[in-house]
């Protein structure tokens, strides 16, 4: 493997973070892609011991390993560096839209450009599946593990953690142990009551000021996404359902409505779809006193939604390698990591049947989500066949299929 400057860290975080649509599953297949198959800056086991060690931490998993990714490349400055560049452009697109929204209602023909997107998106986030499973599923308990987490996740509604906790405890126990592992590459750990202290504090910064200006509105705002971002296990949409019934239901904050618009924008625009937490506050922050509480609100939450990820990884981080050398523990990520590709399947199948049908049921006596075959929208198929000839067939990168999606459901949305 060979490790990039920080001039070509920057230039290819910048292009993951403003390509890096369509949730985690589209985000985790986008940086296999361009860090692993591409720039061969992290090795095959790495990234999956990686993805493996983001899933069991609270947050957002795809922003999670983007800075654990640059951590390993360039210590504490790369984390910073990666995890920043992941979500700023959503973040910047966000604002942006949710100024607009606030002011003007729904924004139509960006969410007819992002259309285009969505279907492209479902070819990548499959062509990765196929990519990673070949890599993670190599023996019947890991094809056992993905398919029971996917089953138990899609059909049964089972508790994210659970499912992980339970591929661990397996792994640990029933999967076959290898020798300790030799990690060529092996940074430099840091010190974990510093790590703690530092961003621990960095964290509760506009929590303790908000309380010092006693703003019960903005530090309403900071205890509850500093909350959620203890509690997010599983990424955004485990949590989807808990948040849309507080600041609906309990606070008031915003309308259902503008919730379901609120998860709609997230998922059509680059970066982490806990980005949502950003679109929320600032529409509430509206709906309170105008655009300049919505810019604070936005900024508060943003803030103690990502302050933590770089808490999480620069903690855990370090002993990812301990882990991998000892023979159960290392046993019990694996079983993580073939879990992990019935999570992703999961995440998949969801999304693929929220864009190519325009009405969802759910199957009897289940909460799964299942299409009404009548409501195919033959547009979204058109533009996901398009999107497999383009990147299958004619083998085009992902900025310039995504570039010809976005216009073609643009034009269609037009006609």
């Amino acid at each position: 493997m060979t490790a990039p400057t920080p001039i070509q860290l920057c230039r290819v975080f910048a292009r993951i973070g403003v390509l890096s649509f369509g949730g985690p599953a589209a985000q985790i297949a986008l940086m296999h892609r361009t860090l692993v198959e591409e720039n061969k800056w992290l090795s095959e086991d790495v990234f999956l011991r990686a993805l493996s060690l983001c899933m069991l931490l609270p947050g957002p998993e795809a922003m999670q390993l983007a800075t654990y990714a640059g951590w390993r490349l360039h210590g504490v400055r790369g984390g910073l560096i990666a995890g920043l560049l992941f979500v700023l452009p959503g973040a910047v697109v966000i604002l942006a839209l949710a100024l607009i929204y606030a002011t003007f209602g729904q924004v139509p023909l960006v969410q007819a450009a992002f259309t285009g997107v969505k279907a492209a998106v479902i070819v990548i986030v499959l062509q990765a599946l196929v990519k990673i499973s070949d890599k993670a599923l190599t023996s019947k308990s890991a094809w056992a593990l993905a398919g029971a987490a996917f089953v138990s996740l899609y059909f049964l509604s089972v508790p994210y953690p659970i499912i992980i906790a339970s591929a661990a405890a397996v792994g640990a126990v029933a999967m076959k142990t290898t020798e300790p592992q030799v990690i060529d590459a092996k940074p430099k750990a840091t010190n974990p009551i510093s790590t703690l202290l530092i961003w621990g504090v960095l964290w509760s910064c506009p929590i303790i000021l908000l309380a010092l200006m006693d703003h019960t509105f903005l530090m309403q705002i900071a205890l509850f996404f500093s909350k959620l971002a203890i509690v997010t296990f599983g990424g955004a949409y485990a949590v989807l359902a808990y948040m849309t019934q507080t600041v609906v239901a309990d606070y008031g904050w915003i309308t259902t409505g503008q919730m379901m618009d609120a998860l709609g924008l997230a998922e059509t625009t680059p970066g982490p779809l806990i980005l949502v937490t950003q679109f929320v506050a600032m529409i509430a922050g509206f709906n309170e006193s105008g655009p300049l509480l919505a810019l604070a609100a936005g900024a508060v939450a943003l803030w103690v939604t990502f302050t933590p990820c770089f808490l999480w990884i620069f903690l855990a981080g370090p002993y990812l390698d301990v882990i991998a050398n000892r023979p159960r523990l290392s046993a019990a990520l694996r079983a993580i990591t073939a879990a992990v590709v019935g999570v992703i399947l999961n995440l998949a199948v969801w999304f693929s049947i929220h864009v190519l049908f325009a009405q969802v049921t759910t199957l009897p006596g289940l909460q799964a989500p299942a299409p009404v075959l009548t409501s195919l929208d033959l547009k979204a198929l058109g533009l996901t066949m398009l999107a497999t000839v383009i990147l299958l067939l004619l083998k085009r990168g992902i900025a310039e299929t995504l570039g010809i999606l976005a216009l073609a459901g643009l034009g269609l949305s037009l006609l």
